[in-house]
């Protein structure tokens, strides 16, 4: 049986015991100052001027672009061209000095409501000014459906592309929706695909990957 001093001397060392660390994120640590996006440009019939907003996180791990209006639909109310919407916004990335970012990955979620025997699509692809766009990433939705969707697309961490350390360069979004009538009757029923929900949750959330510049 260990004395009182014994007891005191094992609290203390388990105090003074080293304590493991977290194990660091793939995807960098963030920079511990407030990051800024502006909107430079914002183009296409999905996204309207003032109906699409960016907001970043408060811990500098992901922005979100959240659309208002942003719906691709066939069948009855539908203009020929309502089956495909698309929206291009061009960001400017206020990053913290020695840091350097890239988007790891985007949770793109909405409503869709498709007849039976039409289909939806959903597809983005991103890039950096003056760098080679990536491919497009499509998401196919099948009806019946009348429901909330969410779609991921992920990069695996070798195929990161960030962006230049030191230089300006603006971050691209560009995204589709598409909806065919297949073999429902659009002179009778309505089906669409909308990047948004009807709960009001946000729609589009882009995951940073941070490193820091080499020094120099």
């Amino acid at each position: 049986m260990l004395g009182p001093v014994a007891i005191g001397w094992a609290a203390v060392a388990m105090l003074a015991a080293p304590v493991a660390p977290s194990p660091a994120s793939p995807y960098g640590e963030p920079p511990p100052d407030r990051i800024v996006i502006d909107v430079v440009a914002v183009n296409g019939s999905g996204c309207p001027a003032g109906t699409a907003n960016v907001t970043v996180s408060p811990d500098n791990t992901a922005f979100t672009v959240t659309y208002s209006v942003y719906s691709a639909q066939v069948g009855v109310g539908a203009k020929p061209t309502d089956f495909r919407k698309n929206c291009q916004l061009s960001l400017n990335v206020h990053v913290p000095q020695g840091f350097t970012y890239a988007v790891a990955s985007a949770d793109y979620r909405g409503f869709a409501h498709l007849e039976k025997g039409a289909t939806g699509l959903e597809r983005a692809n991103y890039y950096f000014q003056g760098m080679q766009q990536t491919t497009y990433v499509n998401h196919h939705f099948t009806g019946p459906l009348h429901d909330n969707w969410q779609a991921s697309d992920t990069t695996d961490i070798d195929a990161l592309v960030y962006a230049p350390c030191g230089a300006i360069r603006y971050f691209n979004i560009n995204t589709e929706l598409r909806v065919d009538a297949g073999t429902s009757d659009p002179t009778r029923t309505t089906s669409f695909v909308a990047m948004d929900s009807t709960d009001g949750s946000i729609n589009t959330l882009y995951h940073f990957a941070w490193k820091q510049c080499p020094r120099g």
